[in-house]
């Protein structure tokens, strides 16, 4: 018998709840409305999620709210269409558990915004996407570079060294724009020690080049390098820049197990400590 999971949502601007259905597998029996995905998202962000109706007790080894987490995070992959643009469910949620808690820690504006860079895709697919997590759509989905030292196609090796010419992992949030020998720039901070925070030393910013284009990749088989900037195309770098800067997050992925062990901010469990103390008073 399928199990079905009952999330209640708490409207922002309203006293009212909607309840959303989700199936165990993943699917969500009714489609997420951009009003319940701005709650759900505002509600994941400040414990206000209502528990499910049952004793606080192992289900099929998860906590309860643990399993509001992953229904939650599941419609939101599903009511975006994520599948379509060849983003894995794993790599959004990781975004997604590393999104709750920079929000949570006061790190990030009010913009319901994640981007994330996907470098286990070779640069010569797109990999770069801005996802708006209230509108359910994806604003920007298209190529970025990495570091010269990082790899040709593939993205292999990663550094948070001042000189290194590689790419950093983990999330940054956005600061700063400004125009240098790069043009129309985006100023980067590192949120996590010995992975990225050395990015505003290192002078790490989203820029436009001409090497991040189709027919550079159609030359040579791959993206240009850049210093271990996540450079764009030039005509699409001012309107991403334009949208995401001012702390959004972004999170550049890679399937490197040391990092996704060692970083806090991809630590669920300090989503569901408020919500489990509440649940034991």
């Amino acid at each position: 018998m399928i199990r079905i999971v009952t999330l209640a949502l708490l409207f922002v601007s309203t006293t009212a709840f909607q309840i959303l259905s989700v199936r165990s597998d993943g699917n969500p029996k009714e489609t997420l409305t951009k009003e319940s995905a701005a709650a759900l998202i505002t509600a994941m962000s400040t414990h206000a999620l209502t528990m499910p109706a049952r004793p606080l007790a192992f289900v099929n080894g998860l906590f309860p709210d643990e399993l509001v987490f992953e229904d939650s995070v599941q419609s939101l992959y599903h009511a975006i269409n994520l599948q379509e643009y060849n983003l894995s469910y794993k790599v959004f949620k990781y975004a997604m558990t590393g999104y709750f808690n920079l929000r949570q820690q006061g790190k990030l504006s009010d913009k319901k915004m994640i981007s994330i860079i996907d470098f286990s895709k070779k640069s010569s697919l797109k990999r770069f996407y801005t996802i708006d997590l209230e509108q359910l759509a994806v604003k920007f989905f298209t190529y970025v570079s990495h570091g010269k030292n990082t790899g040709e196609d593939e993205a292999k090796s990663f550094s948070n060294v001042l000189h290194s010419n590689q790419s950093s992992l983990g999330f940054y949030v956005t600061g700063e724009t400004y125009v240098g020998s790069k043009g129309y720039s985006l100023k980067l901070d590192g949120m996590e020690k010995g992975y990225n925070d050395n990015i505003r030393e290192r002078a790490v910013v989203i820029h436009n080049a001409d090497y991040v284009s189709e027919a550079f990749i159609k030359k040579y088989g791959r993206l240009g390098r850049s210093q271990g900037c996540p450079a764009l195309p030039v005509e699409l770098g001012k309107k991403i820049i334009d949208v995401v800067k001012n702390k959004t997050a972004i999170f550049a992925y890679s399937e490197d197990g040391q990092y996704l062990q060692a970083s806090s901010i991809l630590d669920s469990s300090n989503l569901f400590q408020t919500l489990t103390a509440s649940a034991k008073n």
